[in-house]
């Protein structure tokens, strides 16, 4: 028993040994014992009725000063109530300096909830994607960003990334580019955000035009000039001996550039082709076989292979450029392996997809360059790439044609224990070869 409690036991006893004694007294003990304890319990109950009526309407209902635990209980509900009166203050603050930050941001945020529906948006959003905060509250997203990948974004839900990138025009002003982030969290909910990039891919769409058009334009006079140059090398008659070196450098030189050329225009198509939506059914161990094949002349014998191909297992894609990513992921093991290594291809599938893993035992790289080897003209070691003939591209090429396919480049590598790049496909890119029926069927 507390403290609290105390005085309206005493209370009680007091009440009930009043009725006893008088009771007694008149002849009836039980009968005012009962209405001594009635009475009772009709003042504890006015004494609650107030306290309600008091937490319902606060200082309207003023509760009569009764000793006991009606008053603890009024004690307590009002310093429950200033505590919460602070909070709601301080949430308020928050909230408005919240309001305040988002009003500043230069990006568009809209809050959609599990259904689909809009909960919140702030100003910038109505610049550039006509969503306005309030009218729109309540309405579905897809109804006012009318965009294929969104909406099927938005109508996956199992499976669906927690992050969602795309690049699209604002529907309030086409001249507008936009990046729409979309980003899962509490469970099914959505957090929008869109920026405007529209220097940015201005400035991207420059650079990939001047190469473009850099490339085309390169291209005949380094083809007139590899020409001449052939035949000045065949024509021993009339060209001294001594030149002869000068033009095999010429001629080393110029298809150096000839290649450089060739992964610019392959890399520039690439990047303007966008996500396959359809492809054809490719054999990929065939693909993988010829490609070792050419791997192995390259090796003039120097390297250990091996091979574990899944004969059965395909993907539905573009030819050329699956063979211009395995081609370049393999090439580049036998380029950086040193003689005497061993270089491991495996094709293989798993409950993620299929793999494409190409492990050597070559010197390795240092972790802090693996996450920009994708970028082209990027260099580990800028004069062992010079000396081995490699563009810089290679690895950008293969990253654009795995995007293609919605495919990703995982890549392991530390020094002395050599590198793994991986090639990682989505189960729905993939295609099963039928088994072939023996002849004698």
């Amino acid at each position: 028993m507390n403290r609290e409690t105390l005085p309206d036991l005493r209370r009680l006893l007091l009440v009930l040994g009043a009725a006893l004694v008088l009771g007694l007294l008149l002849g009836h003990p039980f009968a005012l014992l009962l209405l001594g304890l009635l009475g009772y319990v009709l003042w504890q109950y006015r004494a609650l009725a107030g306290f309600l009526a008091y937490a319902r309407h606060g200082a309207e209902d003023r509760l009569l000063d009764l000793p006991g635990i009606t008053n603890d209980l009024v004690r307590e509900f009002e310093m429950m109530r200033d505590a919460h009166a602070q909070w709601e203050q301080k949430l308020n603050v928050y909230l408005q300096r919240f309001e305040e930050a988002t009003e500043a941001l230069p990006d568009a945020v809209v809050v959609v909830n599990d259904s689909g529906t809009i909960e919140w948006a702030n100003p910038r959003a109505r610049d550039y994607l006509g969503i306005e905060w309030p009218r729109d509250a309540g309405q579905r997203l897809v109804n006012l960003l009318r965009y294929p990948e969104l909406t099927a974004y938005l109508q996956a839900r199992a499976g669906r990334p927690r992050e969602k990138v795309l690049e699209l025009q604002s529907p309030v002003d086409p001249g507008r580019r936009l990046e729409l982030r979309i980003n899962l969290y509490g469970g099914a909910q959505l957090l929008l955000m869109a920026r405007d990039i529209t220097e940015l891919y201005r400035i991207n769409r420059m650079r990939k035009d001047f190469i473009a058009n850099a490339s085309h334009e390169l291209r005949t006079p380094l083809t007139v000039i590899a020409g001449y140059l052939e035949a000045f090398e065949g024509d021993t008659a009339n060209c001294p001996p001594d030149w002869q070196p000068r033009i095999a450098q010429m001629r080393e030189q110029s298809a150096r550039m000839q290649r450089l050329i060739e992964d610019l225009l392959e890399l520039s198509r690439l990047e303007s082709a966008g996500e396959m939506e359809h492809g054809e059914q490719v054999a990929v161990a065939d693909m993988l076989e010829s490609i070792l094949r050419e791997a192995q002349s390259l090796s003039g014998g120097r390297h250990e292979f091996t091979q574990d191909l899944d004969p059965g297992l395909g993907l539905h894609g573009d030819r050329h450029d699956l063979y211009k990513a395995f081609s370049n992921i393999i090439f580049n093991a036998v380029q950086y392996t040193p003689a005497g290594g061993r270089i491991t291809v495996r094709w293989y599938r798993d409950a993620d997809g299929a793999h494409l893993a190409v492990r050597d035992t070559g010197e390795g790289i240092e972790e802090y360059h693996l996450p920009r080897l994708t970028e082209r003209f990027y260099r580990v070691d800028k004069g062992r790439s010079r000396a081995s003939g490699g563009t810089g591209l290679g690895l950008a090429i293969v990253k654009h044609a795995l995007t293609r396919h919605t495919a990703r480049l995982h890549i392991e590598s530390s020094p002395g224990k050599g590198s793994l790049f991986r090639c990682d496909f989505p189960p729905r890119a993939l295609w099963q070869r039928p088994a072939a029926v023996p002849a004698n069927m």
